[in-house]
């Protein structure tokens, strides 16, 4: 607002105050008097600046973030290749009848979950048709000896009338004459008959189907009263010593690993885990081999691992998690050994491969370090640190270099009192210089 924007009542009033000042000058001009009214107003503000209280500027008070901080151990450690894997059979065969019959004879342990012994009997074949087969052919076979024993005998005479004879035959007339044709034919038949009785025999014995080693129970496809034939399908069974879990791990991860080439040798020591058996509770296991082939979809490397007694029947493990197969598990892999590493957790690496440390004067460090090993939730770091260096475990909202940092021990008004202590050494002066 200017004087010439002023109301007319205003302007009066202002025309009257600089009459005053001016007794010579009545009725100044418009433009005497806004020079006038400036000057009037610049010595007003002047005089309450040199006159008012005098602002003095402060510095903001350092101000350290509260943080949790761990020492840097350095210690030997093994490196563990976590997967997941599927539960195999090891040992997975469908039995089929090799004769044809009605089934007459069915075990209470042929039913799926159903756990048998190596040797135990499963069904059994109406056996009537092949024992009287049996016992025609050993009557087949009665005779095809006599006859063989007869044929000898006839032999033994040939053999006299021609020594009798005292003639002298050679080549084929000979064996004509000793009747060789007819011993070789009655020996060959004899052979035949025999032959004939042994397949019986065996038809016989396979009227009963018996486990081929200690099982359990997968699929069963007969019961009592099933007519069969050759080759019809009759049970399917899994082996009850080892179970294989099928994992599948990164190729770079192999390095770690210890994987047997030859028989004999041992793999690495595995865990295996099941959500199902809770927090804790793991079965024993090793690696067996490295498949030859990769996985197709992520072109990872398989590994067979092995557990032995997967369903815990052996005398003293009753209490042990059972393992399924077809159930889809977590390993742990035991690798090799590396020393003098550092154990971090993964969610501590900041912006790749970097972590924050408290240095001496309380100040946060950010730090590149040199990762060797990437577990699941943890790393091992080989160089970056030093034993006994505090890392910061706690997030930082806007982390600079540089920072304050102080731990629950330190005192959050160190720096306060320090200031607070300084002002009182000078004396202690009001913002108006006054004492």
């Amino acid at each position: 607002m200017t004087l010439f924007s002023l109301p007319p009542d205003a302007k009066a009033s202002a025309f009257q105050v600089v009459g005053r000042f001016f007794p010579h000058c009545r009725k100044p001009s418009q433009p005497v008097l806004a020079v006038l009214v400036l000057a009037v107003g610049a010595l007003v503000t002047w005089w309450l600046l040199e006159t008012g209280p005098a602002v003095k500027e402060r510095k903001p008070k350092p101000r350290s973030v509260l943080v949790e901080v761990r020492p840097v151990v350095f210690a030997s450690d093994r490196t563990r290749v976590e997967a997941f894997g599927t539960v195999l059979p090891a040992r997975q065969v469908e039995l089929k009848s090799q004769v044809s019959g009605e089934v007459v004879q069915v075990s209470t342990n042929l039913l799926p979950g159903g756990l048998v012994r190596a040797g135990e009997t499963l069904l059994g074949i109406e056996p009537a048709d092949y024992t009287l087969a049996v016992r025609q052919l050993a009557g087949e076979v009665a005779e095809a000896e006599a006859a063989l024993k007869l044929e000898q005998g006839n032999r033994d005479v040939a053999l006299r009338e021609y020594e009798l004879l005292g003639e002298k035959v050679v080549g084929e007339s000979l064996d004509l004459v000793l009747r060789k044709p007819q011993y070789d034919s009655a020996r060959a038949r004899l052979a035949a008959a025999r032959a004939k009785l042994e397949k019986a025999g065996l038809d016989l014995a396979r009227t009963t189907l018996r486990a081929p080693f200690a099982a359990v129970v997968l699929k069963k496809e007969v019961d009592q009263g099933t007519r069969l034939v050759v080759n019809s399908p009759l049970v399917t069974l899994a082996g009850t010593a080892r179970y294989w879990v099928e994992v599948v791990v990164p190729v770079e991860q192999l390095q770690w690993l210890t994987v047997p080439r030859r028989e004999g040798e041992r793999g690495s020591s595995v865990r295996v885990r099941d959500a199902a058996w809770g927090e804790g509770v793991y079965r024993n296991g090793h690696v067996l081999r490295l498949a030859a082939d990769l996985e197709e979809q992520g072109r990872l490397a398989r590994l067979l691992v092995a557990v032995d007694d997967p369903l815990g029947l052996q005398t003293g493990k009753e209490n042990v998690p059972r393992l399924f197969i077809g159930s889809y598990v977590r390993v742990e892999i035991e690798g090799k050994k590396l020393a003098a590493v550092a154990t971090v957790e993964r969610s501590l690496l900041r912006d790749g491969d970097q972590v924050w440390l408290m240095d001496p004067e309380n100040r946060l460090e950010i730090r590149p370090v040199t990762v060797v090993f990437r577990a699941r939730e943890t790393v091992l770091v080989a160089g970056g640190l030093a034993p006994g260096e505090r890392m910061v475990v706690s997030d930082l909202a806007g982390p600079v270099a540089g920072m304050r940092l102080r731990t629950p021990d330190m005192p959050a008004e160190d720096e306060e009192k320090k200031g607070k202590a300084g002002k009182k050494g000078k004396g202690g002066k009001t913002s108006g210089g006054k004492p």
